[in-house]
């Protein structure tokens, strides 16, 4: 009797097994399309946003648009932030960032979530990090300033916010950076 049924679990279990990797598959396709191509941002410039950022020991960083998530985890690693945050609508980037972040050793502290940047609550951030395109910009500039503390800092890699002046812009080799602070309401 143990004949017969082993090849019958071994039937439904070779049956189950592509609808598994199915739903798996699924789950892993993007929360909807990307609104930009991931271009990831060059170390120096990295390194120049969080800088003028001024991120340390007290901060809470978030990334919009994490990619690979190279700007939380320096902002932890080199930089001495409390915890960051990278948020990607793309489950590759997201699996790209986790396996950087289990590389660096500082998988305590920093998290990614695959998430759109349009709905995630922002509102525990000291530090938002962007590379948006200049309509991304603009459209999420409501929701940062309605979400985000007074005295925030906000920096853009490439791209301003169009009116909301930026209180310093830098040149890191040819790729400008955009600084903002929300303002006392």
């Amino acid at each position: 009797m143990m004949r017969t049924q082993f090849p019958a679990i071994l039937v439904a279990v070779t049956l189950a097994l592509p609808a598994a990797v199915a739903a798996q598959t699924a789950t892993q396709s993007p929360l909807r399309s990307p609104d930009v191509i991931f271009v990831p941002t060059p170390p120096e410039v990295v390194a120049a946003m969080l800088k003028v950022a001024k991120v340390g020991k007290g901060d809470i960083v978030y990334d919009l648009g994490s990619g690979d998530g190279r700007i939380p985890i320096a902002a932890v690693k080199d930089f001495g932030a409390a915890r960051a945050t990278g948020i990607d609508i793309d489950p590759q980037r997201i699996k790209e960032a986790t396996a950087n972040l289990q590389k660096a050793g500082v998988g305590d502290r920093v998290r990614f979530l695959n998430q759109d940047l349009f709905t995630t609550n922002l509102s525990e951030a000291t530090v938002v990090t962007l590379y948006l395109l200049p309509s991304l910009n603009l459209k999420l500039l409501p929701k940062l300033k309605a979400e985000l503390k007074p005295g925030t800092r906000i920096v853009s890699h490439a791209f301003d916010m169009g009116d909301w002046v930026p209180e310093q812009t830098l040149d890191v080799d040819g790729r400008k950076v955009y600084f903002w602070t929300i303002p006392k309401r």
